[in-house]
């Protein structure tokens, strides 16, 4: 490869994505031509992946037809913005994004994504938003401020004299190791699940 094009391309390749931190704020895909990128030359696209699965591949096929390398049919995604923590790779699947995207749109978006982190590889959006409905115990300071209560909510009477020595701090740290619970930082708080 030429190492002129190749750092011409870096170049509008970083002016590119500079551009697009300045007009979106929703998920968005960098799709690339292969046969240009190979080439020495960056040629692609951002792509709102919040328009709509068949109208992001529509933006895809466009792109390739328009490549400066003639036969131009790959492509690979060289950037993204605004997915949360969900991974993004080279190769991921431009109708999972959409998915992805979509979810992230709705008032519970990044607490279901952070859900699917945690349970895991072969979570499905629908399995997180059951178990999202199934074994959230709500927003709270800490696991400390979740452990006094719980027990105020199972009713249990502690003398008064007795309260000062109850650590809530440590017995919610323990109910987190146990794995009875855990908790997840997200929207600029701490939300409480059980492992039940």
């Amino acid at each position: 490869m030429n190492t002129n094009s190749f750092e011409h391309a870096e170049s509008v390749y970083k002016d590119s994505k500079h551009m697009s931190t300045l007009t979106k704020s929703t998920p968005s895909i960098y799709v690339a031509c292969l046969a240009a990128y190979n080439a020495g030359f960056l040629h692609g696209v951002w792509i709102d992946c919040t328009i709509g699965r068949d109208e992001v591949w529509e933006e895809v096929k466009r792109m390739l037809a328009s490549s400066p390398e003639p036969d131009a049919e790959e492509y690979a995604i060289h950037d993204y913005e605004n997915f949360a923590g969900y991974n993004v790779s080279e190769w991921s699947g431009i109708d999972r994004l959409c998915e992805i995207a979509e979810l992230l749109e709705s008032d519970q978006g990044e607490l279901i994504l952070e859900i699917m982190g945690h349970l895991g590889s072969g979570t499905t959006i629908d399995d997180a938003k059951e178990f999202l409905e199934e074994n959230y115990r709500g927003t709270h300071k800490d696991v400390g401020d979740y452990a006094r209560e719980l027990h105020e909510e199972c009713g249990y009477d502690i003398p008064k004299h007795l309260e000062y020595y109850i650590d809530w701090d440590k017995m919610g740290a323990d109910m987190e190791m146990s794995g009875e619970i855990f908790t997840i930082h997200a929207g600029g708080e701490m939300h409480v699940f059980s492992n039940n």
